[in-house]
C-alpha cells in the first residue's frame, strides 16, 4: 500500500504509524512491523511489513457460561482453521461485556488467557470475570418536583431489588422524557455503592395542569342577523399526590340548547400492579331531540415505553326528549331510546419527540368494540310505532387515527393527521352516530356539526414558528361521511390562525371557512375560535 500524508509535527507522526501497526495486527497480522524507515528532509518514508498471518488453531470457552457466549455469538470467532481476526474477537467481548451489564454485572471483564502459538496458529481460551452482582436501589429524585419515588420507580420500570441492567436505565431515560408531567433540570447520575446502583434524577414539575375556556363566534341558525356566541370550559389536573392521578372534566356548549359534559379520572398502578385504571363519563344533550350517557371504565398496560394496550366496557344509552312537535307518530323518528353494552380494545402508540409540544415524531390509536343494543319503546309513541322494529342486535364500532408531525427546519413543520371510523348494526339511529366537526376535528364547521356511521379525514397544517413553541398556522381539512342513511358528505375547510405561548399558557386564535353538501364556503359562515389555556 503506497500513500503519502502530511502530519503537522513528528509526535502526531509516530502516532500515526503505531496507528497502522495496529490495524494490520487486529487484521491478523500480529507481527506487523517497520521494515525500514529513510529520511530526505522534513520527508520520512517507512517500508511496512505485515508479516504472516495467523490462523485460530484454538479458541475454548474457559469459564465463560454457555448462554452469555451464545447471546454475544461466540460460534462466529474462533473456529479451528478460520484467519485470526481481532475485530471480530473485539466484537464478541463488547457483546458479551453488553450482555453482563444487562444481568446485573455492569463491572464485568473479559480478556484471553492461556495463549499458544504454534506454527502461526493461534490457541487460547476465555477468562471472563463478572464482578460483584448489582441490584437496583430506589431511584432518588431531586430538584422541586411532587413525584414520588416509588411511583416513578414503577413507571420507568426500574423497581428496588431487580438486577441492574444498562438497557433498563437507557430504556428508562427516553422513557422519562415521554411523561408529560416531569422533565430533567440537569444530567442525570448513576452512582454504585456497595452492591447496590441508585439512579438519580433532578426534576421539576411541568406546568401541566391546565385551566382554559374557548369563546366561538358564529350566525345564529335560529334567528337572521344575530351571532350565537358557544362556550368550553376545561380543567385537567395531571399527577395529583405526586402518583399518576389524573382528573379531567369538560364543559360545552354546542348550540342554543345542546350542551356537553365530559368527566375522566386515572388510578395508576392499580394495587401495586403495572394496569392502571379509566373512568369516563360522556353527557350529550342535543337540543331538544335526545340525551345520551356513555360510561366506560377501562384497564391500560403499557406494552412497550411507546405502546399501551387497554380493555374496557362501555355502556352507551339514548333518551329522546321533546316529541311534541312531530305530530302523532306511527314509525320511529331518526332517533330512539336505546341501550348499547359493549367491550373492546384500544391501542396507543407514541413516538413523539415532546410529550406536549410536539415538533416531530408519529402517533397513532385505534379502538374497537362490539357488544349487544337493544331498542326501548317509548311511551310517547303508540306502540305501532315498533311493529317492524328489530329489538335486539349486534352492534361494533372502529376508530383509527395516526398523525405525523415533520420538522423541516427550526422554524418551519409540518402536522398531517388522518382519521377514520365506521360503526354499523340493523339498528342505527342518529343519536348512534360519530359526532364530527369543529376545533378539534374538521374546522369551519359548528361543533358536532356532522352525525357520521362511517368517515375518513384528513387535516394538513403547515406551521411557521416565530418562537420556541409559538407559530403561525395555515390548514386545510378534508374527508368523506356517511350517515345512517348512506347519504354521503365531503367536508372541505381552510383557514389560518396562530398559537402563542406564554409562561402561563397558551392563546390560540384559528379563523376557518368550511364547505359541504348542507352550508356554503363564505364570509358569512365563517368561523372563529380563539381561547387561552391556562397552565399551572
Amino acid at each position: 500500500m503506497q500513500g503519502e500524508l502530511q502530519l503537522p509535527d513528528s509526535s502526531a507522526r509516530e502516532k500515526h504509524i503505531q496507528k497502522l501497526i495496529h490495524a494490520l495486527q487486529l487484521e491478523g497480522y500480529p507481527t506487523a512491523a517497520i521494515k525500514s524507515r529513510n529520511y530526505s528532509g522534513d520527508t520520512l518514508a517507512i517500508i511496512l511489513h505485515a508479516g504472516e498471518a495467523f490462523h485460530w488453531l484454538q479458541l475454548r470457552r474457559g469459564n465463560l457460561s454457555d448462554s452469555l457466549a451464545d447471546k454475544a455469538g461466540f460460534d462466529k470467532v474462533g473456529i479451528h482453521g478460520r484467519p485470526l481476526d481481532f475485530h471480530q474477537l473485539h466484537h464478541f467481548f463488547d457483546g458479551v461485556l453488553e450482555e453482563s451489564q444487562n444481568i446485573g454485572y455492569p463491572f464485568a471483564t473479559i480478556r484471553l488467557d492461556s495463549i499458544s502459538i504454534k506454527d502461526l496458529q493461534l490457541a487460547a481460551a476465555i477468562n471472563f470475570d463478572p464482578g460483584p452482582f448489582i441490584v437496583f436501589d430506589t431511584v432518588e429524585i431531586g430538584g422541586d418536583s411532587k413525584t414520588k419515588a416509588d411511583y416513578l420507580s414503577k413507571v420507568l420500570r426500574i423497581p428496588p431489588g431487580a438486577p441492574f441492567s444498562q438497557a433498563s436505565v437507557d430504556r428508562a431515560l427516553r422513557g422519562l422524557q415521554k411523561l408529560p408531567y416531569v422533565q430533567l433540570v440537569s444530567e442525570p447520575q448513576l452512582s454504585f455503592q456497595n452492591t447496590n446502583a441508585k439512579l438519580f434524577l433532578p426534576l421539576t414539575d411541568r406546568r401541566i395542569n391546565s385551566l382554559d375556556g374557548i369563546v366561538g363566534v358564529l350566525p345564529s341558525e335560529a334567528e337572521d342577523n344575530k351571532l350565537l356566541v358557544t362556550g368550553q370550559f376545561n380543567l385537567a389536573m395531571y399527577n395529583v399526590a405526586g402518583r399518576g392521578r389524573d382528573y379531567l372534566l369538560q364543559w360545552q356548549r354546542l348550540s342554543r340548547y345542546s350542551q356537553n359534559l365530559s368527566l375522566g379520572a386515572k388510578e395508576p398502578m392499580l394495587l401495586g400492579s403495572l394496569i392502571d385504571l379509566a373512568v369516563t363519563f360522556e353527557l350529550l344533550k342535543q337540543d331538544t331531540s335526545f340525551l345520551n350517557r356513555d360510561f366506560k371504565i377501562e384497564l391500560k398496560y403499557p406494552i412497550h415505553q411507546d405502546l399501551s394496550i387497554g380493555f374496557f366496557s362501555r355502556r352507551q344509552s339514548g333518551d329522546l326528549l321533546d316529541l311534541g312537535n312531530g305530530g302523532p307518530a306511527t314509525m320511529l323518528r331518526d332517533a330512539a331510546d336505546f341501550r348499547f353494552n359493549s367491550y373492546g380494545v384500544n391501542f396507543l402508540w407514541s413516538a413523539l419527540d415532546h410529550a406536549l409540544l410536539p415538533k416531530s415524531g408519529w402517533f397513532a390509536s385505534m379502538e374497537t368494540g362490539l357488544g349487544n343494543k337493544r331498542l326501548l319503546e317509548n311511551s310517547a309513541l303508540p306502540s305501532t310505532a315498533y311493529d317492524e322494529a328489530i329489538k335486539h342486535s349486534l352492534q361494533y364500532y372502529l376508530t383509527l387515527s395516526v398523525e405525523k408531525h415533520l420538522q423541516l427546519n427550526p422554524r418551519l413543520s409540518t402536522w398531517l393527521r388522518i382519521r377514520a371510523g365506521e360503526m354499523d348494526s340493523k339498528n342505527l339511529f342518529i343519536n348512534d352516530l360519530f359526532r364530527l366537526g369543529g376545533l378539534n376535528s374538521i374546522r369551519g364547521f359548528n361543533e358536532n356539526f356532522f352525525f357520521a356511521k362511517r368517515y375518513v379525514y384528513a387535516n394538513f397544517e403547515p406551521r411557521y414558528y416565530f418562537d420556541n413553541y409559538s407559530y403561525f398556522l395555515l390548514f386545510v381539512d378534508f374527508g368523506e361521511l356517511k350517515d345512517q342513511r348512506e347519504i354521503p358528505e365531503k367536508p372541505l375547510s381552510l383557514g389560518a390562525g396562530f398559537s402563542l405561548e406564554t409562561n402561563e399558557g397558551v392563546f390560540s386564535f384559528i379563523y376557518a371557512l368550511g364547505k359541504s353538501e348542507t352550508q356554503l364556503m363564505g364570509f358569512n359562515f365563517s368561523k372563529i375560535h380563539f381561547g387561552y389555556t391556562g397552565r399551572f
